[in-house]
């Protein structure tokens, strides 16, 4: 495991402070905000812990059949306040429902007194159903991508402050993230089809717990999934300078078992973007091409005058 991972799986390891009351901490961002991707997992781990069930950790998450504890299927978040990265925020679980086979989560993250980020959560216990699912479409094996230390140097002069670039890289160094085409950085000025595909798995192996691979999922999901609004109108992104954004709200839903520490296919598209706000709406598959989540969010998207 790397020394990244292991900071990130610290950083998800909430401190209990009451029965349904957890606190997190928070790591450096490129922008001077908490990353959204982190409130996010923060709260899913929050939701997680209050779940009741006997037995989830140390089931393989990949298989998902037999575990006596429901699994995340669906998540629904609003980001209300930029977070402050120098403060904890307090997650304040509501039990909603605790049913037979669903069960529900409501979660608040508090800093300074005041809301920063809202979840609504759902779990299912496992069960057979009706199976179908979109395929995937192709993309190159992520081996044959570079990683985003070979890459992110090559675009240095793209951005104003050159150690942008410095903290891109240990910003995302616990998650191994290859772009099949270049990022919207690389192509300012140049508008292309608003879709992006990305290759993600962490730096190294986690635990079996199937709550931590759909945390660890939804922590990437808020990484690039905007990408693809910026590629549509030339633009170079939040670091180059040319944009401003941030995220308003994010669903996911968790279809089938999946493994955070093995290679997943992000593959990202934007129907629509207008009134200062872009759609991004992404699926993602294992390599083997079954659908593992979906994912649609929307995000401020500003031209700076």
């Amino acid at each position: 495991m790397s020394t990244a991972l292991d900071s990130l799986l610290d950083l998800l390891d909430l401190e209990q402070i009451e029965r349904d009351i957890f606190r997190g901490t928070s790591r450096s961002a490129v922008i001077p905000r908490v990353f959204g991707g982190q409130v996010a997992a923060q709260a899913l781990v929050a939701a997680g812990r209050t779940v009741p069930g006997d037995g989830t950790t140390g089931s393989d998450p990949s298989s998902g059949q037999g575990l006596a504890v429901p699994a995340a299927h669906s998540l629904h978040a609003y980001f209300l306040r930029p977070g402050d990265p120098g403060a904890p925020i307090v997650y304040d679980v509501d039990r909603i429902r605790d049913g037979r086979s669903f069960t529900t989560r409501r979660v608040v993250a508090v800093q300074h007194g005041q809301p920063i980020f809202h979840l609504s959560a759902s779990f299912q216990r496992y069960e057979e159903g009706l199976e179908h699912q979109a395929p995937m479409l192709p993309a190159p094996d992520p081996e044959t991508l570079p990683t985003a230390e070979e890459m992110l140097p090559r675009y240095a002069d793209r951005f104003s402050d050159p150690g942008v670039v410095d903290r891109l890289i240990e910003a995302r160094a616990a998650v191994d993230l290859r772009y099949v085409d270049e990022p919207p950085f690389a192509t300012v000025g140049q508008p292309r089809e608003p879709r992006s595909q990305v290759w993600f798995r962490t730096n190294g192996k986690l635990d079996d717990d199937p709550l931590l691979h759909v945390c660890m999922a939804t922590y990437v999901s808020d990484m690039t999934l905007l990408d693809s609004v910026l590629l549509a109108h030339g633009r170079g992104g939040w670091a180059v300078g040319d944009v401003v954004g941030a995220s308003l709200d994010h669903a996911m839903w968790f279809h089938r078992p999946f493994r955070a520490d093995e290679w997943l296919l992000y593959d990202q598209e934007s129907p629509s973007a207008s009134g200062g706000r872009g759609l991004g709406q992404a699926r993602i598959y294992t390599r083997d091409g079954r659908l593992a989540i979906t994912v649609i969010q929307e995000g401020v998207v500003r031209v700076p005058r």
